[in-house]
């Protein structure tokens, strides 16, 4: 695998899950485990990419999955699509612990005793079997098996006690399929602090057996200190979003947050203009960058297709020129797919005044997904499954 085994189009999205969807069911649940390295098949659909960027919609996928399996059939794997709106919709009702996590981070950055410590396992140079091979994996092809990056995690964190925000920070800085929420809220699992108490402790016997013995690292921490934190405040209401009026002219914001607009407006959606954003600011790093600059082009091309006027990629969110864009094309609004936290969110917030005293008002679309699922996502991941086979049953999937 290398940075070019994820092609940046839609279509290279649905070709792959035409061709793992009909393994979703028992080729999935008794495969999922089990990372066999980076030049081999194994049994995941390494869809991840095309799912953070919504160039292919959750919907898409579990609908496709479950046209071959029935539900019971391929629950290991529609949970796992799941789990991706579960941790977007529990952040999206917890921001502040987004906010908790950039603080820690740079809290670290400035005063951890060990920078040697930090760049050795960034750069693989522990001495730890499986752990500098996932690190080395990981910053040359910007992808790791689910279960390779929960040991990495776990090593980082337990066995070479370095903070959890900063192993965090180093995932989000290199994975192509980087996510907020995902990443975050996967790291404070392992580390014991998204469920109070329970944290994830890998074990070489573990590691040796779901890599076909590829590795068995020696002298892995046996016993899980957690790290300590404020209390995380109660879950608050999901932010509501402003009416949209599809007859109203529009300019089409598209950010890295969504980028298929053809599910999200409709075909009578008035929009005469469109700017698709791509700023490095709100990305993680290089990996996620060059996939997001061919997955920008890509969308571009469609939305020329499909909505029939001119669209222009937007290198950063400067709210001048966005409202200079809008009245050029005779816009009285800017509409965009709405971006749950995180640095998208963080820059839309920013200029999200200009744009009302300009009488242009941004207007974020929630799409019918995320409305069901997210919120459920008010407690633990078990309580929010429970609810997935009625849910997916009035959406008709």
């Amino acid at each position: 695998m290398n940075r070019n085994s994820f092609p940046a189009t839609r279509d290279a999205a649905l070709s792959r899950l035409t061709q793992f969807a009909p393994r979703a069911g028992q080729a999935y649940a008794s495969g999922r485990n089990t990372d066999p390295g980076p030049d081999q098949a194994g049994a995941v659909s390494k869809l991840s990419p095309y799912l953070r960027y919504r160039m292919i919609t959750e919907q898409e996928v579990v609908g496709s999955t479950l046209s071959h399996h029935s539900l019971p059939a391929a629950e290991k794997y529609v949970q796992e699509v799941l789990w991706r709106t579960y941790w977007k919709g529990w952040l999206e009702m917890r921001p502040s612990v987004w906010t908790q996590y950039l603080q820690e981070r740079d809290r670290c950055r400035d005063n951890f005793p060990s920078t040697r410590a930090i760049q050795s396992a960034e750069a693989g140079e522990t001495g730890i079997e499986g752990f500098d091979d996932w690190a080395r994996e990981l910053v040359a092809t910007g992808y790791l098996h689910n279960h390779a990056r929960m040991w990495f995690a776990s090593i980082w964190i337990f066995t070479l006690r370095l903070p959890w925000a900063l192993g965090a920070d180093f995932f989000l800085r290199h994975l192509v399929d980087a996510d907020p929420a995902s990443n975050t809220l996967s790291w404070r699992w392992v580390a014991g602090l998204q469920t109070v108490g329970k944290t994830y402790l890998a074990t070489s016997e573990n590691i040796a057996r779901f890599t076909n013995g590829r590795f068995a690292p020696k002298g892995l921490a046996t016993v899980a200190t957690i790290p300590t934190e404020m209390p995380v405040c109660a879950a608050q209401p999901l932010p509501k979003v402003a009416h949209f009026d599809a007859q109203t002219p529009a300019f089409l914001l598209l950010t890295p947050e969504d980028l298929h607009p053809e599910s999200l407006l409709g075909a009578s959606t008035k929009i005469n203009g469109a700017g698709m954003l791509f700023d490095p600011e709100t990305l993680g790093g290089e990996n996620a960058r060059a996939f997001v600059a061919g997955a920008v082009h890509d969308a571009a091309e469609r939305v020329g297709n499909n909505f029939k006027c001119p669209a222009h990629v937007l290198n950063n969110l400067d709210a001048a020129s966005l409202i200079a864009q809008a009245r050029e094309t005779g816009a009285k609004q800017i509409i965009t797919a709405y971006a749950p936290v995180g640095p998208v969110a963080d820059a839309l917030a920013r200029i999200a005044p200009s744009l009302v005293s300009a009488g242009i008002p941004l207007v974020h679309i929630r799409r019918a997904w995320d409305e069901r699922f997210w919120p459920h996502a008010t407690k633990g991941f078990f309580p929010f499954k429970e609810r997935i086979p009625k849910i997916l049953q009035d959406m008709g999937i």
